[in-house]
């Protein structure tokens, strides 16, 4: 399969995402079998969160959007046109997926199959059913796709190398399960907002996006924010009511509110300022960055300079980095579950790693 194919049926997929986010009832430019894989993505999309009551219909086409995005034809032949793919001696590679927000681990497949690899994955089953449909749509708009994937209930043990993505704990299992193979191993990272008091009314929208969108469970999800002492918290609770809908979601409000239990039986939880809410999140003064669901970690500073030094610090806890002061590779608000095909989870370029393979 030559780059252009790949380039191609790539976009074509993100024509199709779109066409499921956008929850169309027309689609025109597609066959008559595409539109039976619409219908049944659809169908998939709003019956997902009876298996897993986080992934709804809402979260679920806000992932096809974003991918959608993503996987415009001109975004991926920037992606790919920086590395020599597809490679000459394709290798399998086996791909351990999380499942914390819908088609999470879909960059790396997508990775694995760009780079003219083959994959062997064994799907979150909290996430199971998405991308095994994508797979089978991309097999439909072109057959030599077929035989590329293959799903594994079992860590498989027949690869060459390894790409895998779990808590801290599961990191250290595949630490050692995978030692001697080529791997990347991915750990615990979360969103950070570094705030200066000058964001505008949109920004402070784009940060509720950051923090509460699919729940607040993705590792690119703001869970700290660092304010300026004597911030005016209120600024975020009223930013975070555009996610109000979210206290008539039983899963999340039974996290709220036992997380708001746990939390005000811990010494000091008294203190001022030490733990706010609006009903909706608590903003708990803390220096972790790992924040429950319903929870968002905030520290106050006086001088850029400070929180500059804590995030070169702690640069292995932190995902993606949100705010409009000139911090080096940080994006904009709204931006952080939206990334681009060459921004890699971790840092690590895993199209380098993969293309270094053969």
């Amino acid at each position: 399969m030559t780059k252009q194919q790949i380039i191609r049926d790539f976009a074509r997929l993100g024509k199709f995402m779109r066409a499921l986010a956008d929850n169309r009832n027309e689609a025109p430019d597609f066959s008559d079998e595409e539109k039976a894989f619409l219908q049944a993505g659809r169908m998939l999309t709003e019956r997902a969160q009876e298996s897993n009551p986080w992934f709804t219909p809402e979260n679920v086409r806000q992932a096809f959007r974003n991918w959608a995005e993503a996987l415009r034809e001109d975004k991926i032949r920037q992606w790919l046109n920086a590395y020599e793919v597809p490679v000459k001696h394709p290798k399998k590679i086996g791909i351990v997926m999380a499942g914390n927000i819908p088609m999470v681990g879909l960059h790396d497949l997508l990775s694995v199959l760009a780079s003219g690899h083959d994959a062997v994955v064994k799907l979150s089953s909290s996430d199971n059913k998405f991308i095994p449909f994508l797979i089978k749509y991309l097999e439909h708009i072109n057959p030599e796709w077929k035989g590329k994937v293959e799903f594994r209930d079992g860590i498989m043990k027949d690869a060459d190398a390894f790409i895998a993505t779990g808590s801290n704990n599961s990191a250290r299992y595949f630490d050692y399960y995978f030692r001697n193979y080529p791997h990347i191993i991915r750990h615990n990272r979360n969103g950070v907002a570094v705030l200066t008091g000058n964001e505008s009314p949109e920004e402070l929208r784009g940060l509720a996006d950051d923090m509460l969108q699919y729940f607040g469970l993705g590792c690119r999800n703001v869970s700290k924010i660092f304010v300026p002492r004597n911030y005016d918290l209120n600024k975020i609770f009223q930013a975070s009511l555009a996610y109000a809908p979210y206290t008539s979601h039983r899963k999340y409000m039974n996290n709220f509110r036992y997380n708001k239990a746990v939390l005000t039986m811990e010494p000091g939880a008294a203190e001022p300022g030490r733990l706010l809410e609006n009903g909706l999140i608590l903003l708990k003064k803390d220096h972790r960055y790992a924040s429950p669901v319903g929870v968002i970690y905030y520290e106050t500073y006086d001088k850029p300079e400070e929180v500059e030094k804590i995030l070169e610090h702690d640069k292995d806890k932190i995902q993606v980095i949100v705010s409009h002061a000139p911090i080096p590779g940080a994006v904009a608000f709204g931006q952080t579950q939206k990334p681009e095909l060459w921004d890699y989870a971790d840092g690590v370029d895993t199209m380098k790693f993969l293309t270094g393979l053969s």
